[in-house]
Formats: C-alpha cells, structure tokens, sequence
C-alpha cells in the first residue's frame, strides 16, 4: 500500500548499528484499525533512523505482505490466552528478542498488547515503553480495564488517536497528564480515492457503511432513519461482517425497507463499496479516531456521524460534513431528507471532505508525529536512566 523503503531493514542493521531498534506490537496482521496503523508505523518511520521490528501473536494476515516486502522482521508470539502456559512461553520469547535485539522502543498499539508487552518490556529492562489507547475503555471488560489501568502506571507514555481519546485518559482513568501523547490516524489518499471505473450502475442515492457489525456501532439507528426517509429511489449499503448480522437483516424486514437495503460481507478491498457510496454515515454509539470515517471521507462520500469521540475532529459541521446526536434517528431522519434533495450540497460536502483528509491526516504527517513521540520518550528514559 506504501511505497517501500529505498533501504531493507535487515541491511540497514548491518550497515547502521546507530539505528534506533524498535518494537511495534500488536494482536494480529488483520484489516483493523489498530492493525492499519502499527504497519504504516513500521513502513513510514524514517528507516535511515529507526530499526523497526513488529511483534503479534497472529501474523498470517492480510498486512504480513507489506511488512515482508519492506523486510521488516517479525515476531510471532503463539499466545491464544493469558490463562495458558503459551502466554508465559510467549513472555520468555519476547523477553529474549528484546534483549537480543537491542530494542530501545517496545510500543503495544491495542489492548491485548498493552496487557502482554508493557510489563513483560518493563521487566526485560526497555528504556522507553509506550502504549496506545485507541477506543474508549467502556468496550473492554471490567478485569481487562483493570490490567490496563496497571499498564498505565508501568507505561513512560500512552498515545491517543485523537482529542477525544485524551480527555478520556485524564477524567474517566485518571492518567497522569503528562505521559499521554497525541498522534492522529493518517489515511493514504493515493489509495483511498474514489473510482469511477467499475462502478456498478444504478438509479437514485446510495447511503452507506463500512464497519464491524456490532451493537456499538449503531446500525440499528441507521436503517431506523433510512426507513424514516421513506425515499422511493435511496439505497441502503451495510458492509462488514459481526454478530448484529441477522438482529439487522430482521430489523429491515420488520420496517419494510428489506428490498431497499443490502448486506455485503466484510471486504480487503474497501474502496471498492465506498465507491458506490453517495452518503457514508457513521452511526457509532463509541468511537475514537474511525478509520472507517476517515476512509469514507478520502473517498468522496458526503460523511454523516454521530457527535462522538473523535468525530467531530474530522467533520466540521457545516463545511465538510453533518454531526448529529447519538441514537438519534430522528435527527438522522431529517438530515438524509435534506442531503438527499440537495446533490449541490452533497457535493460541496464531500469535495470539503477530500481536501480535508488530503491536507490534514496524510501518513506522512502521522509518521512524524510518531518519531517526535519516539524520540522525546527514549530522550527522557536515557535521561534517567
């Protein structure tokens, strides 16, 4: 997706033992999010500078192609729950690749890996030991919030997507203010840019989403005001793949609207749907920075989403896009009514959208934003140290 670095990983290890070498972490290789930006991380970081390796405990995924084709090592952890013996192997396992390695920066970018690598880096005696805090906490267990908590102490930063994300840390989890760091997702508008080609033909305004189909999401609020709209020539386009499936499917049927709405399963190639898309709404009842958001938003949509977390860090209502409350689907109702009467105004919105994803959240930007997180963290740590 990225072009690859001019210099391989494994040479620059031989020909530059001043390299930073540094440990990104996370669950799997997979489409998410979370899984999005530890690759761009690893792709993007300034490799005449920094020696990135990536640590997961599933890495037969769909981005294993970008990092091998960089050369960037992986580290395949076998750990399938913290209650069995693989998870004490796998924390001798990292222990030992960090030390052998050298590594100077371990930085876990979701939950499990905050969980797993923050203490088991600690004790191995990593100068700098980063998290990330990417979703509200309200989503994870009780007892797995608790671990988080305990990673925050042990942690020398945590980074956040967003604003939002912050305020969350400091009110509801009582960091301290000084370890949190900021660092926006990026979107590759290259590859994220509508397609004219191929595009299947249709009648009338195609209003959408991409996203897991899980309660949080606020699916149900969607095809609520689709159904309110009472349009006799929109469509309604859910793609992604969750348990919400069949509660959803049903939800249409009982509203009427089951002819007027498709289900496309979870896909690789996003930009594909997202450009059939005329109106993307993103509906979550939580949510931080959404890449789906973000997706939508480089893509050409006329974006739609709830007054949530980082939502408002990307929409500017009025200008690039519409806001409106949470699991409200009358307000939602009303705005489509209007977006679907005004193309002009869907068209500004979505043109505003472009520019702004083009300008504000490029890769570039989230990379340098990240080496400035790296290098102020180990800067205090040798410090210390």
């Amino acid at each position: 997706m990225y072009p690859t670095p001019s210099i391989h990983v494994a040479d620059d290890m031989k020909c530059n033992q001043n390299k930073i070498p540094v440990l990104l972490m996370v669950r799997e290789l997979g489409i998410g999010g979370s899984e999005r930006q530890t690759v761009e991380t690893a792709l993007l970081l300034p490799h005449d500078r920094f020696s990135p390796h990536v640590g997961c405990f599933r890495p037969d995924g769909l981005r294993r192609r970008d990092l091998d084709m960089a050369g960037i090592p992986i580290l395949h952890l076998p750990v399938h729950s913290f209650k069995s013996p693989a998870a004490i192997t796998g924390a001798r396992q990292l222990t030992t690749y960090i030390r052998s390695h050298n590594i100077q920066i371990v930085h876990s970018f979701d939950a499990p890996l905050n969980v797993c690598a923050v203490p088991v880096a600690r004790l191995a005696g990593t100068p700098a030991v980063i998290s990330s805090q990417r979703a509200n906490r309200d989503l994870v267990s009780p007892s797995t919030r608790l671990l988080l908590r305990a990673t925050d102490r042990l942690a020398d930063a945590i980074v956040v997507n967003c604003r939002e994300m912050r305020r969350h840390l400091l009110d509801d989890e009582h960091v301290n203010e000084k370890k949190i760091r900021l660092c926006y997702n990026a979107v590759d508008t290259v590859h994220y840019r509508r397609r004219t080609e191929n595009c299947s033909r249709r009648d009338g305004v195609v209003i959408g989403t991409v996203c897991a189909l899980r309660p949080e999401k606020g699916l149900d609020i969607l095809i609520r005001a689709f159904a309110s709209t009472k349009s006799p020539t929109a469509q309604l386009l859910i793609v992604g793949s969750g348990p919400e499936e069949p509660i959803l499917r049903s939800l249409c049927a009982q509203l009427g609207v089951e002819a007027a709405c498709r289900f496309q399963p979870q896909t690789s190639d996003v930009v594909e749907w997202l450009s059939q898309i005329d109106i993307f709404v993103l509906p979550s009842r939580s949510e931080a920075l959404s890449n789906s958001l973000m997706e939508a938003m480089a893509c050409g949509c006329c974006p739609v989403a709830t007054r949530i977390g980082g939502n408002p860090e990307l929409i500017e209502e009025g200008s690039n896009g519409v806001l409106f409350e949470v699991d409200n689907a009358g307000e939602l109702a009303n705005q489509l009514r209007e977006l679907l009467a005004d193309e002009a105004r869907r068209n500004r919105y979505a043109t505003a959208a472009v520019a702004t994803m083009a300008s504000q959240f490029t890769p570039q930007k989230a990379a340098a934003a990240m080496e400035e997180i790296y290098d102020s963290v180990l800067h205090a740590a040798r410090r210390r140290g």
